[in-house]
């Protein structure tokens, strides 16, 4: 689990990058439950959490952006 404030000092690039990466790891989570080599449900819940982190940092920083 990413904390808030490591990801408020990332750029908006970088928020893209971990964006990507996230989505990369819940595709891939998806298919081990689906195969059944699970790692452990509590990590898909930490990922699509991450995830919703990532993009409402990353619309808050558009939204300043916009003011300024």
């Amino acid at each position: 689990m990413t904390k808030p404030t490591d990801i408020r000092a990332k750029s908006a690039d970088q928020l893209g990058e971990m964006l990507l990466d996230l989505r990369r790891e819940q595709f891939n989570l998806r298919f081990q439950r689906a195969t059944g080599q699970t790692e452990g449900a509590s990590r898909v819940r930490d990922v699509r959490r991450d995830i919703a982190r990532v993009k409402t940092i990353l619309a808050e920083k558009t939204i300043s952006a916009a003011k300024s």
